[in-house]
């Protein structure tokens, strides 16, 4: 009998999960490892090398080291459910004109349910993930998400979207460890070559961080069906042709093909009429957001005001807001400008370092 039961592990063959696993092996859970196949690289369209969690390469190094740990693995094919579901959610939100966050979608929709359905076939009590941020039940019941000790790591960003019933199943035993700490652990272990693994931070289906490339190949007819749309100012002055609205995102200065004398900005995307908007950069700049989607973590509900920061995108350091639900959006007021909304990412909200809650921007 193990000490505190039996947990099934995400491992990606990185060395976040890696150590997690290993690190909750030591502490006395019985641990099994799972890792998920997501996507199919031959039909991704990327133009490099496969890598990244869902190569073979991965999956061999997530095996290899349960085996030498004397824990079992099992690889699990969510293809379809994954394909189905966060890539064509991916392909349409840029269709419609915004900026999609497949991280939050495949935690939320995909990597959790998928989890703990086999954690139940194999009598798991718990599921673990490699993620940097922290756990604890609060006194009104509820589980709540908070920062990682690493600042710089810290991931509680892409995990607003998890349920509390999943929550409660959940440990993050990487919360309290910064990277490097991490890396020394790995390398402590024996494991040399994991300790220096390199990290990545494209999309996991898209390898080669070429999301253009990727719509391009998977909807075959889309270049030319949007290709010689209009760049206009915010006044409305037509200044030139764009290759299609789908290939441009909120904020984007480089890569515009187009010189108008000093640097312009896209500050909005009309799909409906395949229109582009340039502007300078106090034209990116907004003070109010409205949030769609919402799941609240710390709280029920946020009826009254209240101030909290709010993060518009995963680096961004935050800024300080009043929030207030309106049924089933979340009204945020910035205490000052912010740059660069751009709908269909996430907006988060923290209250120090506890998550409150979050949803998509509109």
């Amino acid at each position: 009998m193990s000490k505190h039961g039996r947990i099934l592990v995400a491992m990606s063959g990185g060395v976040d999960s890696s150590v997690a696993a290993v690190m909750l092996h030591e502490q006395g859970y019985e641990v099994i490892g799972l890792t998920m196949k997501t996507w199919d690289y031959a039909s991704s369209g990327a133009n490099s090398k496969e890598t990244g969690c869902c190569s073979l390469d991965s999956i061999n190094d997530a095996r290899s080291l349960a085996v030498g740990y004397g824990f079992p693995h099992y690889i699990l094919d969510i293809r379809n459910e994954f394909g189905d579901y966060v890539i064509d959610n991916f392909v349409d939100e840029y269709l419609a004109g915004r900026t999609p966050n497949p991280c939050v979608l495949c935690n939320t929709h995909i990597k959790w349910e998928a989890l703990l359905k086999r954690a139940d076939k194999l009598d798991c009590e718990f599921i673990a993930t490699g993620h940097y941020a922290n756990i604890r039940l609060q006194d009104n019941g509820r589980y709540v998400i908070s920062k990682g000790k690493d600042e710089n790591k810290d991931q509680s960003y892409v995990l607003w979207g998890v349920s509390q019933e999943n929550l409660a199943r959940t440990k993050f035993p990487l919360g309290s460890f910064t990277k490097a700490e991490i890396r020394q652990m790995a390398f402590d272990m024996g494991q040399e070559d994991l300790a220096k693994k390199s990290e990545s931070y494209e999309i996991c289906f898209v390898p080669d961080n070429d999301y253009r490339s990727f719509l391009k190949h998977r909807v075959p007819e889309l270049e030319t069906e949007v290709a010689g749309g209009d760049f206009v100012l915010v006044d409305g002055t037509k200044v030139g042709k764009h290759q299609g609205y789908p290939f441009y995102t909120i904020g984007q200065r480089k890569g515009l093909g187009i010189a108008l004398g000093k640097p312009m900005f896209v500050t909005q995307i009309l799909p409906e009429s395949n229109t582009v908007v340039l502007g300078e950069e106090a034209d990116l700049q907004k003070k109010e957001a409205t949030v769609r989607n919402l799941n609240l973590v710390k709280y029920g509900s946020i009826t009254e005001p209240l101030e909290a920061v709010t993060k518009i995108r995963y680096k961004d350091p935050g800024t300080l807001s009043h929030i207030h639900q309106e049924g089933d959006l979340m009204k945020v007021n910035f205490h000052h400008s912010v740059t660069g909304i751009a709908p269909g990412q996430s907006a988060v909200f923290y209250e120090g370092n506890d998550l409150l809650g979050g949803g998509f921007l509109m």
